[in-house]
């Protein structure tokens, strides 16, 4: 087991996500901090917590600190045929903690795709999850699942609307005998859906009865292209085919998936194509995304638990302020944490000293 002290702290972490989305064309979304309470409620079910924070504005508007981002991007995109509008934002959001049951304040990095999305956006989504957890930790793994395949898998063998959400909810509690009271057929999916493996082949086997269904076969195959990409992309040891992550169907229409890192007990990341909350919300394109919860890496520690900086510059007599800054600019040019000081104290923890002013610059 590999010590969580490899993970990377919260501000670099933020710092990577931020310059790696910029690279991929994504521009930075900014939000207010609350919203109109209405919002929340018409679309409490897509919300992971219940618990919002409510107050009433001046105007006599009930308002909430916002618990999520994905629903105010979708409320303020337009949708324009053929066009994809590509947005990453990093936010803190407001909601009930599992551990405490209490409000905390969460800091949230994450990206949306939005619009006339094609397969190939999807694939960078996924992708993008993928380095995102790279950013995070080299130990990672991302569990990948399609909510249209299980859907569609479902519906051919009869189950009614009540009868299928029970279902899915018992994969993702990975409750085989809980599914076997609904059928052979239920139970024998369910078994092939719970299976973690690292490639599609045990989902076609189970999927291969029902495939002179349209929707079937449309999804196998989405799925087995997105995957045989992040193949292709180097990712393959990094993937599991995992569809016990599927919870909530109505909302996401498409892959799904989950991210996790070596000494976190919890996933870090979540995503996935939810169309369906897109429709709900009045919109007719599509959409893609995923959020990394970077208040993970404060809760079980990080590799800069044990320093205040990365590098501390001490700063002699004969040292000029525009040498000063340009060799702090310089260090800290890859998201390090640097500081000159004339003098440090016993209590400053720092992994290296560099000395300018002094005659040679030393470590």
């Amino acid at each position: 087991m590999v010590n969580s002290s490899i993970l990377k702290s919260e501000e670099k972490v933020s710092f990577a996500l931020r310059s790696l989305y910029s690279r991929f064309g994504y521009g930075r979304y900014k939000m207010n901090k609350f919203e109109e309470y209405d919002l929340y409620v018409r679309n409490k079910d897509f919300l992971i917590s219940d618990g919002v924070i409510t107050f009433t504005d001046t105007n006599g508007k009930l308002l909430a600190l916002k618990p999520d981002v994905t629903l105010s991007i979708i409320k303020n995109t337009k949708d324009i045929k053929g066009f994809v509008q590509k947005l990453y934002y990093d936010e803190h959001v407001y909601r009930i903690s599992k551990d405490s049951h209490t409000f905390r304040e969460i800091a949230q990095t994450g990206l949306e795709c939005i619009g006339d999305i094609g397969l190939t956006d999807i694939c960078e989504v996924v992708y993008l999850s993928l380095l995102s957890l790279q950013s995070i930790s080299e130990s990672f793994i991302l569990d990948l699942s399609h909510a249209g395949l299980m859907t569609a898998l479902f519906d051919c063998i009869g189950l009614e609307k009540e009868e299928k959400r029970k279902v899915i909810s018992l994969i993702n509690e990975k409750n085989y005998d809980g599914v076997k009271p609904f059928g052979e057929k239920a139970a024998a999916l369910a078994k092939a859906l719970m299976t973690s493996r690292r490639d599609t082949d045990i989902i076609r086997k189970a999927a291969e009865p029902y495939c002179d269904n349209e929707q079937v076969r449309k999804n196998l195959a989405e799925l087995e292209e997105i995957y045989s990409c992040l193949c292709a992309l180097g990712m393959k040891d990094k993937i599991n085919i995992d569809f016990s992550i599927v919870s909530d169907v109505s909302y996401y229409s498409g892959t799904l998936f989950k991210g996790y890192v070596e000494g976190i007990p919890a996933s870090v990341l979540s995503g996935g194509q939810y169309d369906g909350l897109m429709k709900k919300m009045g919109k007719g394109s599509g959409a893609v995304g995923f959020a990394v919860y970077l208040d993970m890496l404060e809760r079980f520690g990080s590799e800069e638990s044990d320093y205040d900086y990365d590098t501390v510059v001490l700063v002699g007599e004969k040292a000029s302020p525009v040498g000063v800054i340009k060799t702090v600019n310089e260090l800290s040019a890859e998201g390090e944490k640097v500081i000159a000081l004339k003098s440090v104290s016993d209590t400053v923890r720092y992994k290296r000293l560099v000395k300018i002013g002094e005659g040679e610059e030393n470590d």
